[in-house]
């Protein structure tokens, strides 16, 4: 049989079709626009996803006997808001995981509701990506179209309640919501109150491995699909990375450098850390996860070569960088703010430490080692908790540099580990497809059969002393520019 995976990004659509032993077959990505209405604003519109993914399902099946297609799930952006009134039409644009406008918000639910009842009520605390502050935005802003609101969904869910009719969501999605009881993986009443909605507006909660439904019959037609072709629940980007990456069971650890970067450590058990720095989620194989997320990774070195240098010739760039470990430039990679483990939107980027005699090599390996010291930060937290890390898988447009990779091992000190596949939360999603149809007894063992190491790349001991001075000069310079974000 075969299983398509759809990874409903920021910037596109991926899709990847499986078969059932868990080799790629095929992939297709589809663009869409974004949308930056005003400054820290960010939106998409819902039925581009749609259009878009369709066009990339049938773009997918050419030349395949899609006879053999037998299920379809997601990984999908987290936290977007998407809002249906009583005729399941969508009220506005979706207001997405990296928009910066509810500080108002954010703060209100931190600082009056307190972190301490945030954290009792969902695991979290409130960070200006999250969705719940973004309703209490629209609550405030746009009362009109608050009134009107009757289904409250995320991304993935959207497109898939379009492609079965089944309003449902997954618990991993749902606790980036800051509306759902980790914990005991259900809904929180006292934060829908907090909010002003009722538990009605939102969805039914299945793992991410359980079927809701199956395309519609006349959509399936339209697709090239056969009927019957079940939909899995799917997760959110970075837990269905985790499956993609096999990152499944006690201690096992992921890096994704996308457009944002996140450091995933699984859990067999819910675990929280005292100062909520990072995201306690539920996992996609029914059991838990700690998440740090940096708002801007891969996306930082994307605005440094093309914009900045207005080049895109990435190796070539890199091939200038050659003295690790021994850079006097440090940058802070907050060019959208942060999240993890700083919660501070005002946050920017920042060069420091420069002098005459530096050069564009010196910069562009400040903005590259700048990423991995912010992952460290999240590491570091996750190692307060006594969680023993020595290994990490990693995925994401920026696992395909090399030299990346290598400061990251050393910056980190674990052994970075290289998938036969790259494909991430896509082919995450293909493998929860396999479970729900019943291909595999559960996520660990589609994960155990189907995810593969191809490469290690060890910590060097110099480096990672050389690093490790760095790193800790490096922890310095947040707080010390902090204030001075507040001004700007």
């Amino acid at each position: 049989m075969l299983y398509i995976g759809v990874d409903l990004g920021t910037s596109a659509v991926k899709l990847v079709l499986m078969n059932t032993e868990g080799s790629v077959l095929k992939t297709v990505s589809k663009e869409y626009p974004l949308f930056f209405p005003h400054p820290g604003w960010s939106e998409q519109h819902p039925e581009d996803w749609y259009e878009q993914s369709c066009a990339g399902i049938k773009e997918i099946l050419e030349g395949v006997d899609a006879s053999e297609v037998a299920g379809i799930s997601f990984g999908g952006q987290m936290h977007g808001l998407v809002i249906l009134d009583e005729e399941d039409r969508v009220i506005r644009p979706a207001i997405l995981w990296n928009d910066g406008r509810t500080g108002k918000e954010t703060d209100y639910l931190n600082q009056v509701i307190t972190k301490e009842k945030l954290s009792e009520y969902t695991a979290n605390i409130a960070f200006a990506g999250f969705t719940a502050p973004k309703i209490l935005w629209v609550k405030e802003n746009e009362p009109e179209n608050f009134r009107r609101i009757r289904k409250i969904m995320l991304p993935k869910d959207y497109l898939a309640y379009r492609l079965t009719g089944t309003f449902a969501t997954d618990a991993s999605d749902a606790s980036g919501m800051l509306l759902f009881d980790v914990k005991n993986r259900r809904w929180s009443k006292e934060m829908c109150e907090i909010c002003g909605i009722t538990t009605d507006m939102l969805a039914t909660v299945y793992e991410s491995y359980e079927k809701i439904g199956t395309v519609k019959p006349e959509l399936a037609a339209e697709l090239g699909l056969k009927d019957g072709v079940i939909v899995a629940a799917g997760a959110g980007d970075n837990a269905a990375a985790a499956v993609g990456t096999g990152t499944v069971g006690e201690g096992r650890c992921n890096i994704s450098l996308g457009t944002s970067g996140t450091v995933f450590i699984s859990s067999d058990s819910f675990r929280v850390d005292s100062f909520n720095a990072l995201h306690a989620f539920a996992h996609a194989d029914g059991h838990y996860h700690l998440m740090g997320c940096m708002l801007s990774a891969a996306s930082c070195n994307k605005w440094w070569m093309e914009d900045i240098l207005g080049t895109n010739e990435y190796g070539k760039e890199q091939e200038a960088i050659t003295e690790l470990g021994l850079n006097h430039v440090f940058f802070l990679p907050y060019l959208m703010g942060e999240r993890s483990p700083h919660n501070n939107p005002k946050a920017r980027g920042t060069f420091i430490g420069m002098t005459m005699d530096n050069t564009r090599a010196d910069l562009y390996q400040a903005v590259l080692e700048g990423v991995a010291f912010g992952l460290r930060d999240s590491f570091e937290v996750a190692r307060s908790l006594g969680i023993k890390i020595d290994s990490t898988r990693i995925c994401g447009g920026g696992a395909k540099s090399a030299l990346w990779k290598r400061m990251i091992a050393n910056i980190l000190n674990v052994r970075v580990e290289e998938i036969e596949s790259e494909e991430g939360p896509g082919l995450g999603g293909a493998m929860l497809a396999a479970v729900a149809n019943g291909e595999y007894k559960s996520v660990a063992e589609a994960a155990e059969k189907i995810v593969r190491v191809k490469n290690t790349i060890e910590p060097e001991p110099e480096l990672v002393e050389r690093y490790e001075a760095r790193y800790q000069q490096f922890k310095q310079i947040y707080p010390a520019c902090k204030p001075i974000f507040e001004i700007l």
